[in-house]
């Protein structure tokens, strides 16, 4: 794409330029962060797990009583005009579904016509060879164990945003933040790994975790690889007895842990190899 053509952004079914993509400061989604998202890989110009996350985002919609005006497929044929058309195939997009406008207040009476946008972001091509270390740090934010809000991407993320802004001050590339019960959860935008030797461990959900799509294809890859998968739980000070860590998230794939608090940690080949099995599948099913 050209970068003196205009990015062009789905709103409300209309196909409109990113200066034209305007949404009211009356809107739910902007008063109150009253809505849902969803964020996809997109590859050779198809997205990664499409059924997966509108599944996700649709059971978040219907947890909040919005109701989304278009139906999966038709989503999906506008997604794939805004990737033609914007000339991005190698990009993420982002699904965003508000309540839209309402009354005054916190009641949602009234709200009747749900705001929906589509957008693309430019990312670098992808080399599934390369896998990312990254530096991580503990926030101080905590998350309510068993929160069933968890289980969506809602659009209110402050104590993600919070968490997120803890690590760039520090300059580290990811925040792990721990529930009420002091067991680490997630990331600010991903969900946690960790090896005990061959055995990969992860949160379970009721500690507050979202239910990422990405977490799921560890799950399915592992499981091909002949690796037991457990939930389990641990404090901040456990992760550094083991024997790797890594995180895993729609928009990069997965990443190892390099270190945690400015303290090294253990790294394991066993991260590498499935972060290849990871972009083999991704490939496969979008290239």
């Amino acid at each position: 794409m050209s970068s003196n053509s205009p990015v062009l952004v789905f709103l409300n079914g209309q196909f409109v330029s990113e200066e034209h993509a305007v949404v009211s400061v009356f809107d739910r989604g902007f008063l109150y962060g009253d809505g849902v998202f969803e964020t996809l890989r997109i590859l050779g110009g198809k997205p990664f797990r499409w059924d997966q996350h509108l599944q996700r985002f649709e059971k978040g919609a219907g947890f909040l009583r919005i109701t989304c005006p278009f139906r999966s497929e038709v989503l999906r044929d506008f997604a794939n005009r805004l990737i033609a058309e914007n000339q991005m195939p190698d990009s993420l997009l982002r699904l965003t579904l508000s309540r839209g406008l309402g009354v005054r207040g916190y009641s949602p009476k009234g709200a009747e016509r749900p705001t929906l946008v589509m957008t693309l972001h430019q990312e670098p091509p992808v080399d599934p060879k390369r896998l990312a270390g990254w530096h991580l740090i503990s926030s101080t934010v905590r998350l309510p164990a068993n929160e069933p809000l968890s289980q969506f991407k809602t659009c209110n993320k402050l104590p993600q945003i919070v968490a997120r802004a803890e690590a760039d001050v520090l300059k580290a590339d990811e925040a792990l933040l721990s529930n009420t019960d002091g067991c680490v959860v997630e990331g600010s935008t991903s969900n946690l790994f960790w090896l005990e030797r061959k055995l990969v461990c992860t949160p379970a959900l009721t500690a507050g975790v979202l239910p990422g799509v990405t977490r799921s294809v560890i799950f399915e890859i592992c499981r091909a690889m002949g690796l037991a998968v457990c939930e389990a739980s641990a404090m901040v000070d456990d992760l550094r007895q083991k024997s790797a860590i890594f995180v895993s998230l729609s928009s990069a794939g997965i990443a190892e842990g390099l270190s945690l608090n400015g303290k090294p940690l253990a790294r394991s080949p066993l991260v590498s190899a499935i972060n290849h099995h990871y972009w083999n599948l991704v490939q496969a099913e979008t290239v």
